[in-house]
């Protein structure tokens, strides 16, 4: 069956830690959608086995479906769904803004703070509908003690993107350093 090549291919990525491997493997049997429709299984093993396929293979149209693994009854699902999902943030968008996406991330490691922030803004006016854009702004800005800059671009991740943990937490860091335990 699908799942069963599928559970095999996972078995001998556990065992090896072969990832390029893995991939190849199953991008040979297996599409985008079909991944998807195997993470909703009722076998563990084959949700384990697509969440982690997805984040290696899909880019962000799959965010819905490794969001909602975020919350499966297996912890290794769960963990599996929430590194997958950070990789799918990641590839949002055309090369450009990917590329893009990424100097954000740099920038932010380096504590350039002020230059993420003026790099992000940019990438946001032509390409709004990018989650991580805002969230990486968002850093930027809480790690300059601007709070409730960092709360509108959480918020605005957020709106976009209702998977993003990261904007959710972010955001209840800024109500801590605000003093608001109501909002």
């Amino acid at each position: 069956s699908r799942s069963a090549q599928l559970n095999a291919h996972y078995r001998q990525y556990l065992v090896g830690q072969e990832t390029a491997d893995f991939i190849k493997q199953v991008s040979r049997q297996y599409t985008v959608g079909t991944l998807e429709r195997l993470a909703t299984s009722s076998r563990r093993e084959t949700r384990r086995a697509a969440v982690l396929a997805l984040g290696l293979m899909a880019d962000y149209e799959s965010n819905a479906v490794v969001g909602r693994s975020l919350t499966d009854d297996d912890r290794g699902v769960r963990s599996l769904a929430e590194n997958s999902i950070v990789s799918l943030w990641r590839r949002v968008g055309n090369a450009a803004e990917r590329q893009q996406l990424a100097q954000l991330f740099r920038l932010n490691s380096a504590q350039q703070y002020h230059e993420c922030i003026a790099r992000a803004s940019l990438l946001l006016e032509e390409s709004p509908g990018i989650a991580e854009a805002w969230n990486q702004r968002a850093i930027a800005h809480y790690s300059l003690a601007e709070y409730s800059e960092s709360i509108g671009d959480c918020h605005q991740a957020l709106e976009i993107n209702p998977y993003h943990f990261g904007a959710a937490s972010g955001m209840g860091q800024c109500y801590l350093q605000l003093g608001d335990f109501d909002s």
